[in-house]
């Protein structure tokens, strides 16, 4: 018979098992998991811990705890033309390695189909390596157009100043009408 801790703590020291009043404990295969007490409120989201005192036992419940916490991303989304692209080389490459296992296994079969899977396969390397040269250069592209590589060679650099260069004139145009605007147009010419 296996004991669990509860129970070798109230087996007698002198080892005769008869007197000792061991208790049943309803536990789940899994450690982890509570299992559900003679009510069935018990649930793979509540903890069941059983604490023993001097004067006897209760059973404590814990406040609701969730299956998964949320935890941030560690790496920002990929843009939507890098991903459009990776996705792209992900699904070449794998056609690729299914068709030279095909080609591997014919070879080993004998059959007639061996020769054109290895075209095939060889093609598919081809492609495979512009699929994945692709996510490369858009990436580079990418980075060059919106501003996250910052070299003086960066069209998004000039892009920054130019709309720069227009809020200040938007603010200084705005600033002007205000000044216009408080002086009661005083010292504008009057239209006939």
């Amino acid at each position: 018979m296996v004991m669990g801790t509860a129970e070798r703590r109230e087996a007698p020291e002198d080892g005769g098992a008869a007197g000792a009043t061991a208790r049943s404990v309803r536990e789940a295969p899994d450690r982890g998991i509570p299992a559900a007490g003679p009510d069935g409120q018990d649930g793979p989201g509540r903890e069941r811990r059983i604490r023993a005192d001097g004067h006897g036992e209760h059973e404590e419940r814990s406040a609701y705890r969730p299956l998964w916490t949320e935890e941030p991303a560690r790496r920002r989304r990929l843009p939507d033309p890098v991903r459009t692209a990776a996705v792209r080389a992900v699904l070449v490459v794998a056609v690729t390695l299914i068709m030279a296992m095909v080609a591997f296994l014919c070879t080993l079969a004998g059959s007639w189909l061996a020769f054109p899977m290895v075209l095939g396969s060889v093609a598919g390397t081809v492609v495979a390596t512009w699929g994945v040269l692709d996510v490369w250069v858009t990436r580079q592209v990418w980075n060059q157009r919106h501003g996250v590589v910052s070299v003086p060679s960066s069209t998004a650099r000039a892009m920054r100043r130019e709309r720069r260069r227009a809020r200040r004139q938007a603010r200084s145009a705005e600033r002007a009408q205000e000044r216009i605007r408080r002086r009661g147009g005083a010292g504008q010419l009057s239209h006939p």
